[in-house]
């Protein structure tokens, strides 16, 4: 038997095992050591580093178990006489099996189109997630571990990090509080090119001795690995792998508006873009959703998305001309509103026009939040998170639906989603879903 069946079913029968674990609804599990959360981390390199030692850090948390399919880019020998209590694996499903019940949370930091699978086991094993942005790789994905979160009653938290910084927290009051009257537009933008307009890569490189490059792929089709493509760096611009700009900026960006306008379920969107390749996400876009009228927005409210070089790409648009020759981030949000505009950067207080906005704000004390201490208290029964997956599944499908409409150029895709599905184009609909490669 070979190595890869050797695994798959060490894991199915460990797994089954695990199957019959009480899983409690809220709190520290019953038999957790030390009355501390112990976690276990999958993806430890790149922005697993930062999550899995934010994470770590704190003084309730004894780490047991680290996960990385490449043990060299994930930094495991440094985290292992860091975290001296943690075991090593590659495979995540070998670490969530061996480790049953010793563990209570688990953070997921890998490539978007992994994302997935793994959350997915760990919550129905009863662990509670933090999982990074966007969520998921698809629709149907985000839809299903929003239900699977509710139904087992887990804390759950999406890697929005940015969200908990003050001046997005100041905004999302000021807005709330009328400080700009009822919006009728949002520009959301990022200047970022996760995108690839050329060929399929067609040559095949050795594989590095510290990467197990089937792991690394998981329930993506088989390819050829390529040095310094896909791993570490450029699988954002891949549609098997990543969400392009709007899954990796767009998710962070969009998060402001739609949680301060009170914004749900999308009721279309269309895309401007090259045709499909079937390979990359395109190197520039121009995404419009439709959204019912919140008691924040007037009823003709629009919400445009661009993204890749000199974004946003309507330059002639009186909405982004700034007075005095300002120029616009290369990042961020633009609000239209009945008193006047207000743009939002990246991770920057904003500013308004006219000024004198300003003058009718009332700054609350919002006192302090950490994103990652709000989900540790959350499974502590302590609080509630900001981004847990009641609120983060309805964002990634947002985005989801706007790689969907990629495929589409100049259309536009009804959605219902209660039902989840587009309604005037039945060639989207599967789409919405993953297709998954045994590994």
């Amino acid at each position: 038997m070979n190595q890869k069946s050797t695994r798959r079913n060490f894991v199915k029968s460990t797994a089954a095992a695990a199957g019959g674990l009480l899983i409690l609804p809220s709190g520290l599990r019953a038999n957790s050591p030390n009355s501390k959360i112990c976690t276990a981390h999958i993806g430890t390199g790149g922005k697993g580093n930062t999550d899995t030692n934010s994470i770590g850090s704190h003084a309730n948390v004894e780490v047991l178990g680290l996960c990385d399919v490449d043990r060299e880019r994930g930094g495991i020998d440094a985290k292992m006489a860091q975290y001296t209590s943690a075991k090593y694996f590659a495979d995540y499903r070998e670490m969530l099996a061996e480790l049953g019940d010793k563990v209570d949370a688990i953070s997921i930091s890998t490539p978007d189109h992994s994302h997935y699978p793994a959350t997915l086991m760990a919550m129905e094993m009863g662990k509670h997630v933090y999982t990074q942005k966007p969520l998921t790789h698809k629709v149907a994905e985000a839809r299903h571990l929003t239900h699977l979160a509710a139904e087992k009653g887990l804390a759950t938290q999406m890697g929005i990090q940015n969200q908990s910084k003050t001046a997005y927290r100041l905004t999302r009051q000021w807005i709330q509080d009328g400080l700009l009257g009822k919006v009728s537009k949002v520009y959301v933008w990022s200047h970022k090119n996760w995108g690839y307009d050329g060929e399929p890569y067609t040559q095949e490189d050795a594989i590095p001795a510290s990467l197990d490059w089937n792991l690394w792929l998981g329930t993506a089709p088989e390819r050829a690995y390529v040095e310094k493509v896909y791993h570490p760096g450029q699988w954002r611009k891949i549609l098997d792998f990543g969400c392009g700009t709007v899954g990796d900026m767009g998710i962070h960006i969009f998060d402001t508006p739609v949680k301060s306008l009170g914004l749900k379920d999308p009721l279309w969107i269309e895309a401007d873009c090259r045709a499909p390749n079937g390979f990359g996400f395109p190197e520039k876009n121009t995404m419009r959703y439709g959204f019912a009228p919140t008691a924040h927005t007037t009823d003709n409210f629009t919400f445009t998305w661009y993204d890749g070089a000199n974004s946003p790409h309507d330059k002639e648009n009186p909405d982004l001309i700034l007075p005095d020759g300002e120029e616009l981030p290369q990042q961020g949000a633009l609000f239209v509103g009945e008193a006047g505009r207000m743009v939002l950067p990246h991770c920057n207080a904003p500013k308004f026009y006219p000024r004198s906005i300003l003058k009718n704000a009332v700054k609350p004390d919002l006192g302090p939040a950490d994103h990652y201490t709000m989900w540790l208290d959350a499974i502590e029964g302590k609080g509630e998170t900001t981004a847990g997956f009641d609120y983060a599944g309805p964002l990634a499908e947002m985005l989801c639906l706007g790689v969907v409409a990629g495929n589409f150029p100049g259309k536009r895709l009804e959605w219902n989603a209660k039902d989840m599905q587009v309604t005037n184009l039945a060639a989207a609909n599967p789409m919405l879903k993953g297709e998954y490669r045994e590994f």
